[in-house]
């Protein structure tokens, strides 16, 4: 299953590719910003009409985690009054179809009814 040594493991490494994409787009509501900037560059206004329950503060914390993360990148115009607007990079880009396939395994996750809820949820 896997191309090379890095992922051969007995145990989860910081090093193994998988680990290391899983944990770029972990988060709860990391997800669905990134899903909103693959339709292109969005202010942060945009971004909060598009996930109206996802408050300011987490919208921040999400939007500053995937900078340090390196999958979006902020750019301010020199316009008055000045806007910010958030993009994705190219490593960015290269998750949508990560993305993608998360869905696809997901529909059909829930379409054979297994329970699929994550270990550290509450039952």
């Amino acid at each position: 299953m896997v191309p090379d040594g890095r992922g051969a493991t007995r145990r989860p490494e910081p090093e193994c590719p998988v680990e290391v994409a899983l944990a770029a787009i972990g988060g709860r509501w990391t997800t669905l910003v990134l899903r909103d900037l693959m339709g292109g560059a969005r202010s942060f206004t945009e971004l909060q009409r598009g996930l109206p329950t996802l408050s300011a503060k987490v919208l921040t914390e999400r939007l500053v985690r995937l900078e340090q993360r390196g999958l979006v990148e902020r750019a301010r115009s020199a316009s008055f009054p000045p806007r910010t607007l958030y993009r994705l990079t190219a490593a960015g880009r290269a998750v949508e179809p990560l993305l993608v396939e998360l869905y696809r395994t997901g529909t059909a996750l829930l379409e054979t009814s297994l329970d699929v809820s994550p270990d550290d949820s509450p039952r």
